[in-house]
């Protein structure tokens, strides 16, 4: 008689764990609770950064006629509970408006002996919440004093530029493309490139990635939506380093971790780097870990950059450049050394 029925030919019908266990293997199983972990690490990071925003030393001029005066005002505005201000006797205002461009300070309290109103120096491009925070910490100030403060914006955001937000948008775009597109290479042809000579290739698709990732980027913000004032070449140079960084960084990871490498450039420059950068909140009113560790990430590194080429002319970059030059060769030269010492790949001979 021919059998009709779908089911299995032979033996007693499997129970349901012994279907999970063929569906979901042990590798999916610990990949799934990966995810979960970088899940809520992000939760956990984002949420612990931004959920109570507050000053902390932020770094103030302070400039008065009298030297007297001066000592007395830096005094006053040092003892404030909490600490919000970082206040130092400056000469001049001249010399406060040099440092604020210069981005030595973040701004300047020019006091006023004839009157009751003071002049606030602030410097928005380099982030509205600073600015806001130096405005509501110096108000509260001058008031216990019975004094005013005038609010001054010497580099002000462009008006395109939203509380300064831009730079961060599109350093946070361009390391999203750089690990995208580090993935990608990945995913296409197997996490460790098979020898060097396939190494040094993606390295150099990479960077071609990041010459045209950085140039697009750089003419939206600028050209194209008007958000970005500054140098398009400088922005240019820059994406293609913050893209090239990011993505050197993720072929490291994949060259020693396979494809959860993936994950782990997920949780440094997306979980511990964005939340970090000093985008939606400058690093002043971070709490401390992430004040500590955020400019030594490349989402740090490159708003930081981006924001001195867009407002400060380009002041104050170096340290920032040398990070981000840091990550790429760091992840290229990594990319390459697991290539040449992976297992079973044989040295080339001499």
């Amino acid at each position: 008689m021919t059998r009709t029925d779908a089911g299995p030919a032979d033996g007693p019908p499997r129970g349901l764990v012994n279907e999970i266990k063929d569906a979901v293997t042990t590798r999916a199983a610990l990949l799934v609770i990966g995810v979960l972990a970088l899940q809520l690490a992000f939760i956990t990071s984002y949420i612990g950064a931004f959920h109570h925003p507050k000053p902390h030393r932020i770094p103030l001029a302070v400039v008065t006629p009298v030297a007297q005066l001066t000592e007395q005002s830096v005094r006053r505005l040092a003892s404030l509970p909490g600490d919000p201000l970082d206040p130092r006797p400056v000469a001049s205002e001249a010399e406060a408006v040099r440092q604020i461009r210069e981005r030595e300070i973040d701004g300047a309290l020019v006091v006023n002996p004839a009157g009751r109103v003071d002049r606030l120096l602030v410097a928005s491009g380099g982030g509205a919440s600073v600015a806001d925070a130096l405005q509501a910490v110096v108000t509260l100030a001058e008031r216990a004093q019975q004094r005013d403060a005038e609010v001054v914006d010497v580099a002000a955001a462009a008006r395109g530029d939203n509380r300064g937000l831009s730079s961060f948008y599109l350093v946070v775009g361009w390391c999203v493309g750089g690990y995208l597109c580090a993935a990608i290479l990945a995913i296409s042809a197997g996490a460790r490139p098979a020898n060097v000579h396939r190494a040094v290739i993606r390295l150099a698709a990479l960077f071609t990635y990041a010459l045209v990732a950085g140039l697009l980027g750089a003419v939206v913000a600028g050209p194209v939506l008007d958000a970005l004032p500054g140098n398009l070449w400088a922005l240019w140079g820059l994406g293609t380093l913050v893209v090239f960084a990011v993505g050197a960084l993720t072929l490291a990871l994949q060259g020693l971790a396979g494809i959860i490498g993936i994950g782990l450039a997920i949780l440094l420059v997306v979980v511990l780097g964005n939340p970090s950068a000093g985008g939606a909140y400058g690093h002043p009113l971070l709490p401390p870990f992430w004040r500590a560790v955020g400019p030594y990430f490349p989402p740090g590194a490159g708003t930081w950059t981006a924001r001195s080429i867009a407002y400060f002319r380009g002041n104050d970059v170096t340290g920032s450049l040398l990070v981000l030059s840091a990550w790429a060769v760091v992840g290229a030269a990594v990319t390459l050394a697991c290539a040449a010492f992976r297992p079973g790949v044989k040295p080339p001979a001499s």
